[in-house]
């Protein structure tokens, strides 16, 4: 609004720029320890400057940009624009993607193992240098003045025609006809194609609701997905460049191959159309997303629930040890240094089982505790006493980030296992975690080779860690003053390929170029030449609203199963995108390639004297 009714649309950008700059040097300097400054209150001002210089910068930069073709010489040129515009911002988005979590994490400053300050001043720097670019351009734009706020005179033009119309008893073709006496047909005809395209927006919210989720659904997905391509292991995040790096290889074949194609076999010529055929492919590929989730559905380990409690015993002593629980009558062997897995027990709250056992000749007695909805774990910590010692045992798999999880089960002997250090290298040799015997707690690891060494006396041992996997190593002292040691799989690592997520990847991005680009010129074209940025930002907000659906999606229905979810989605956008094929229909197209005259709404003006602009020199090589 500021671009099109008061500053126009370059000082806009050039002042929301420079917020958008200081966003980014105060998050820097937040993150520099030697400034002091109070980290979370200057990222969070850092972070709001950053978006709101990026809300003023997306809607104005792209009408900006259309602004300076002449239509109808330079239809084609335009076109073009916008395809080379979207690639530029994904070009953009691949570079961040990658460089900056380099700079953050292999960097070094401040005696610090990483360089967040770096990270974040980067892009600030970068920013500081495009507005210079920017700036120097100005001699080389078309530059369109302001023509008042169109928003008041939009605003009163509606209630004027609201108001006529409730009392006059003359019928016009359109309602807001009512109004031309006291605004002006030029105005009334504005104001027509702006609601005209504003009531189209109504249901593309829903493709963003699904697009979106590359960054959420999808990487949750990813997490308990194998990696694992043998000389690396592609983590769930890193799966989200694939959109980046495919939009990049897309529009060049969109632009130059898909829609000449279409345009000569005579299919899909309009922007609705493909707006249509975009939202159904974004369908398409929620539907592969869930028969991909049904798959890992399928393979996940069960959890206790409501009424029923988990037990696994671990035999961490030199003998086979065999145990006998009466309340259950279940006889269980458990050989040395393995386990015994899911014992699944009914328990209101919690319940006591006691159990008889021998192992090496010996006796033992004592009994289990079982928790309703809970997972517990028994093992013997000394050798010296015959009790098994719970812990908390989950086998799920980890949802923050699907990095693989172990924990140590060290009987020490009679020593207090608290005694007895546990450390972990990577494959590099850097230490990754320590703690001791006593420590039943899982830890967290990135998946490679690890060492592993226990005790005082150097046991080591070298292990793969896989994601998605839970795992235990059952360590035991033995005659010899060292440590037995078995690696057991409490929850297979995850076996189904993050590569199988790459036909959806592919799908949604093919989608994402005949909505997102399209939309983004169809925006442009059909807007009144004083409210092109307007008609931007709400193509933008169109976004906004798509992660608002997903909110309220999520709070309405908590989803047990992500395969339900994913074919909810791909349910609501058919019937989303059949209810806008009805709506396209009824569109009427305002055409954006007649020639331009003072008193043309729908194509730019080159000349000084025709809409107060200057002269745009880029034409006068035509």
């Amino acid at each position: 609004m500021l671009a099109d009714s008061l500053l126009g649309k370059f000082r806009t950008i050039f002042y929301v720029s420079i917020i958008y700059a200081c966003g980014n040097i105060i998050l820097a300097m937040s993150a520099c320890p030697p400034l002091k400054f109070p980290a979370v209150a200057f990222s969070m001002v850092g972070l709001l400057l950053i978006a709101l210089g990026s809300g003023g910068i997306k809607p104005c930069v792209s009408a900006f940009g259309g602004d300076q073709f002449k239509l109808p010489q330079q239809a084609l040129q335009l076109t073009t624009f916008f395809s080379m515009f979207y690639f530029s911002i994904n070009a953009g988005s691949l570079i961040s993607t990658t460089v900056t979590p380099i700079l953050r994490s292999d960097v070094h400053c401040f005696d610090d193992d990483s360089c967040y300050s770096l990270a974040f001043g980067v892009p600030g720097v970068l920013m500081i240098t495009s507005i210079v670019i920017f700036v120097l351009g100005k001699p080389l734009y078309f530059i369109r003045k302001p023509e008042g706020n169109m928003v008041i005179r939009v605003s009163k033009c509606i209630a004027t025609a609201i108001k006529q119309k409730s009392k006059s008893k003359e019928k016009r073709e359109h309602w807001l006809d009512h109004a031309t006496e006291i605004h002006g047909k030029q105005l009334v005809q504005d104001v027509k194609a702006l609601l005209r395209v504003l009531l189209l927006y109504i249901p593309l919210p829903v493709f963003w609701a699904l697009f979106d989720q590359q960054g959420t659904g999808w990487t949750f997905q990813a997490r308990i997905m194998d990696g694992d391509i043998g000389f690396y292991t592609i983590l769930p995040d890193q799966m989200q460049v694939i959109n980046p790096l495919l939009i990049l290889v897309f529009i060049p074949v969109f632009q130059y191959g898909v829609y000449p194609l279409f345009n000569k076999i005579g299919i899909l010529k309009t922007p609705l159309k493909r707006l249509v055929t975009g939202g159904l492919l974004a369908a398409l590929a929620f539907v592969i997303s869930a028969v991909i989730s049904l798959a890992l559905e399928a393979e996940m380990p069960t959890q206790p629930s409501a009424g029923i409690g988990h037990i696994r015993i671990y035999n961490t002593r030199n003998c086979n040890l065999n145990l006998n629980i009466p309340s259950l009558n279940n006889s269980i062997p458990i050989e040395s240094m393995t386990f015994y897995e899911n014992i699944e027990v009914e328990v209101t709250e919690t319940r006591n089982l006691p159990y008889t056992g021998s192992c090496g000749g010996e006796s033992l007695e004592g009994h289990l505790i079982v928790a309703e909805n809970e997972a517990l774990g028994y093992y013997f910590a000394r050798t010296d006493s015959w009790t098994l010692t719970p812990f908390a045992d989950s086998s799920a798999k980890n949802d923050a980030n699907g990095y693989p999880r172990i924990r140590t089960l060290v009987n020490g002997g009679t020593t207090d296992a608290a005694n007895i250090n546990v450390t972990y290298y990577n494959d590099r040799g850097a230490l990754q975690a320590s703690s001791n015997g006593s420590n039943t707690e899982s830890i967290e690891l990135r998946p490679q080779f690890y060492t592993i060494i226990i005790g005082n006396d150097v046991t080591e041992v070298t292990k793969e860690l896989r994601l998605g996997g839970v795992y235990i190593l059952l360590a035991t002292l033995n005659s010899n003053n060292q440590y037995d040691t078995e690696l057991v799989i409490v929850t297979p690592p995850n076996s189904i390929h993050m590569l199988l997520q790459i036909p959806q990847y592919v799908i949604i991005t093919a989608g994402e170029i005949m909505f997102s680009i399209t939309g983004l010129e169809f925006s442009y074209a059909q807007a009144p030449i004083s409210m092109k940025s307007v008609l931007q930002a709400c193509w933008l907000l169109t976004t906004a609203f798509g992660n608002l659906l997903v909110i309220i999606i999520e709070l309405i229905q908590n989803f047990d199963k992500e395969s339900h979810k994913f074919f909810l989605y791909c349910g609501i956008m058919v019937l989303d995108m059949i209810i806008f094929a009805f709506m396209a229909m009824r569109y009427k197209y305002v055409d954006p390639h007649r020639e331009s005259e003072s008193n043309d709404a729908t194509a730019p003006i080159a000349d000084t004297n025709a809409n107060g602009g200057i002269e745009n020199k880029a034409f006068d090589k035509e």
